[in-house]
């Protein structure tokens, strides 16, 4: 039998997030980067000049991905201290070094440094997939700029839009989100070297009190781990505002995601637009006609797991006691992995659904023309007034036929005939010939398609164009194929 199939996996690993960000949380590359910190803390160290050989450091580099797992978990049972266990374990791989593997160091300089490390390289994983679905949104949004549909308030029906229009508030608020991650990419801090409570003690004291050296250790390792700066102040940990702000962006994404989604689902259920929907695909076990939106309805689920993560991110903030306190460990190993993984199945996810949406333009005209004529009232009317007729009796005229037309939809179930009622009325004799000219429903739709045209050219192309360049995984060209 099989041993993993009887143990609980997470879904976020086993069907819905990419492999590369599943490994970026991955043990494997947590405990690696916890040793590329120790390296690198003991190359900086003897930069600076400590005692330490250059055929130490060469021996932890050799043996870096050399990890004896079972060592590691029968230690973490023994001394309940992960990163102790770890220290051990690699001792054993590196005899010579085994001295100054660690050395000054707290436990947060490897767990703090390696998140950081992960959550920067989760958002590398990340933005170029949100660049991606944004410009399949972007391709969408111009091929129906023009295309008229009903526009909704409160879910009713409300003056016309187009559906490239509507495609373009999906994309507002997914760039919106584009330039927070990024914003928060670029200013994100290494915690660096800082010691048990934050103060360089430990490092002050194993240079001899030399503050430009302990400084310049801060420096170099910083400049290792590939960041440009690290924090001046901090406690034992970073602050956990990070994690506040990074999660908070995250589910800010999922949010617009579920927007965007339901308004999918939505469209489905009016037949107006439907999600890819494949060859040998199943909506339904039992109603095989089904075409039901489940890739919609998988985003929007998600979301809802995605977006309250914030909640334990504030929570963590709120009770660090003065220099940090541990009841932020056992939260941050499971909110920070999910809140990336879950965004990254979004984004999957979502960019395989922008790139297959089915637009069904009849239907769209049917119901267009189903509320159209109640829309084209007010026309009606200041086209009767041009031609001298009395605005208030024109109103009277035209509420009489609006009731009844709209008793006929209503409670006899039959079309909007509201047209043919003032077409066959003496009283509008005036405007039958300009009828078809009042009800073309691209009359109705404003400065949509133009809106469209300015708001691509001017804010999304822009914001596309650094990732327009990359190549593969991180360019505009890479495909999103959603697993089960």
């Amino acid at each position: 039998m099989d041993k993993q199939r009887m143990q609980y996996q997470s879904p976020l690993t086993q069907r819905y997030a990419s492999e590369d960000m599943a490994r970026n949380f991955g043990d494997h590359k947590r405990i690696v980067t916890w040793r590329w910190l120790w390296i690198w803390l003991a190359k900086s160290q003897q930069t600076i000049g400590l005692d330490i050989r250059t055929e130490q450091i060469k021996e932890m580099e050799d043996n870096v991905e050399k990890i004896d797992w079972e060592f590691a978990a029968a230690e973490e049972r023994r001394v309940r201290h992960d990163v102790m266990a770890h220290v051990r374990t690699f001792a054993r791989e590196c005899p010579s070094a085994e001295p100054i593997i660690h050395l000054g160091a707290t436990s947060c300089y490897v767990t703090d440094n390696a998140d950081l490390i992960c959550m920067r390289d989760g958002l590398n994983f990340l933005l170029p997939k949100l660049a991606r679905t944004i410009d399949r949104l972007r391709t969408f949004a111009s091929d129906y700029k023009d295309l008229p549909t009903l526009g909704y308030t409160h879910l009713q029906p409300a003056q016309l839009s187009t559906v490239g229009k509507r495609a373009c508030l999906w994309m507002n608020d997914l760039l919106m989100d584009l330039r927070n991650l990024e914003r928060l990419k670029s200013g994100l801090r290494f915690r660096g070297v800082k010691g048990t409570t934050g103060t360089q003690a430990s490092f002050l004291q194993l240079f001899g009190g030399h503050d430009n050296k302990v400084q310049m250790l801060d420096v170099i390792v910083t400049q290792y781990a590939g960041f440009d700066k690290s924090f001046i102040i901090c406690g034992q940990t970073y602050s956990r505002k990070v994690d506040l702000e990074i999660i908070g962006a995250l589910s800010g994404l999922g949010a617009s995601i579920h927007k965007i989604c339901t308004d999918i689902r939505i469209l489905a259920s009016f037949k107006e637009i439907e999600e890819p929907f494949e060859k040998e695909q199943i909506g339904s076990s039992a109603m095989a006609y089904k075409r039901n939106p489940m890739r919609s309805e998988r985003c929007c689920s998600l979301s809802r797991h995605l977006m309250i993560l914030v909640n334990d991110a504030m929570q963590t903030l709120s009770v660090q006691w003065m220099e940090r306190t541990l009841d932020d460990s056992a939260n941050r190993r499971i909110c920070i992995p999910e809140a990336f993984l879950i965004a990254d199945a979004l984004l999957i996810t979502l960019q395989n659904i922008c790139e297959g949406l089915v637009v069904y333009p009849k239907v769209i005209a049917r119901r267009i023309q189903q509320e159209l004529p109640f829309m084209a009232t007010e026309n009606i009317i200041m086209a009767m007034v041009t031609k001298g007729g009395n605005r208030q009796d024109c109103h009277e005229k035209v509420r009489e036929h609006s009731h009844k037309a709209g008793g006929m939809v209503k409670n006899e179930g039959q079309e909007n005939d509201l047209i043919e009622r003032i077409t066959a009325d003496p009283y509008f004799a005036p405007i039958v010939d300009q009828m078809e000219e009042l009800m073309d429903p691209t009359t109705f739709v404003g400065r949509a398609p133009n809106q469209v045209r300015e708001f691509i050219e001017k804010e999304v192309d822009p914001a596309l164009a650094p990732y327009a360049a990359r190549k593969g995984k991180d360019g505009l060209h890479g495909t999103s194929v959603i697993n089960v």
